[in-house]
């Protein structure tokens, strides 16, 4: 499920990746996957900004602004008991990830 197309934070140097697939063991949402012996971004207008990825990168291939995202959104939602409100949706919206 894309959320919102050319506005995630997330950057891959594929030159750094190394090929240890812990970007696509870790990946929630199918971001990256294994091409030849490195990894490469399938779609990254699928990443919801969580920093899996970037957290088990031990080579510096992957960078994101984890907790800007709708997953931020979704899981503070979830612990203040609402629906997701990451405010960057439309204009008059507060929801991006639904």
């Amino acid at each position: 499920m894309r959320y919102l197309a050319n506005v995630v934070t997330l950057k891959f140097v594929p030159e750094k990746c190394t090929g240890c697939g812990r970007c696509w063991e870790v990946c929630p949402h199918a971001v990256f996957v294994p091409e030849g012996k490195r990894a490469r971004l399938a779609d990254r207008d699928l990443c919801i900004e969580c920093g899996a990825c970037m957290r088990n990168c031990r080579y510096g291939a992957i960078s994101v602004q984890s907790g800007v995202g709708c997953a931020s959104a979704i899981i503070a939602g979830a612990l203040r008991g609402h629906e997701p409100t990451c405010d960057c949706g439309s204009s008059g919206s507060s929801s991006c990830c639904g």
